[in-house]
């Protein structure tokens, strides 16, 4: 008798262990929420050049008013149904509500800082040819470059990189907060594969006429 007990709780106990390792991989991705958040951030925080020595950084939107979609998506329970069908009806606020998440991170403020200052330097190598947008969003050389690239250059690529990791870091972590979803190794990574798609995604369609650019299957083609 004891010991069908002992089983009859083991197994139940790998029943829950189970249960909650599908509700963390079955995280919804909000694709397009997610690429108009992007835009929304570019187009308010990438200026070129650098700024001026004392100046803030730029006030975060308004959050939307308390009875908008907005709350509903902040108070409701992390139920992958019900986040999938609420985040697929609500674009333009779940958009937004990213956006607000994601401008109220010091490190995307910073890391927008430092891209701007970078923009116009990054430009020029851009329609030069030398470098050219990776399928990951990033900013490196591709095979088609004809001239080696200059060690300062290197160290505004490597730099300029680790600023667009950390927004689509941000990114992942702001979807799983406004997803009240738990910020685990393992839910990030399922996540943070999907940002940085939809973040390369962006970044090629904002590219100028003549740029490089890696497509998902890893051909490199001229726009």
């Amino acid at each position: 008798m004891r010991g069908r007990l002992l089983k009859s709780l083991l197994a139940l106990t790998c029943f829950l262990f189970s249960a909650c390792a599908v509700i963390t991989v079955n995280v919804y991705f909000p694709e397009k929420a997610a690429k108009e958040a992007y835009k929304s951030l570019d187009d308010m925080l990438l200026k070129p050049g650098e700024k001026p020595a004392g100046e803030s950084a730029p006030p975060a939107p308004a959050p939307p008013e308390p009875q908008g979609p907005q709350s509903r998506l902040l108070d409701r329970v992390p139920s992958l149904a019900l986040v999938s069908e609420a985040w697929a009806a609500d674009t333009d606020a779940d958009a937004d509500a990213l956006a607000v998440e994601l401008s109220s991170m010091p490190e995307v403020l910073k890391a927008y800082d430092e891209m701007s200052s970078r923009l116009p330097r990054l430009t020029a190598l851009l329609n030069s040819g030398a470098i050219g947008i990776s399928k990951q969003g990033l900013v490196v050389a591709p095979p088609t470059a004809k001239a080696k690239l200059a060690p300062q250059d290197e160290s505004l690529l490597a730099a300029e990189n680790q600023s667009r990791k950390t927004v689509v870091m941000s990114m992942a972590k702001a979807i799983l907060k406004l997803q009240k979803q738990k910020e685990s190794k393992e839910a990030l990574n399922l996540v943070l594969g999907k940002a940085a798609a939809t973040f390369a995604e962006t970044k090629r369609e904002a590219a100028q006429p003549g740029w490089w650019m890696q497509l998902p299957n890893d051909r490199w083609v001229q726009k």
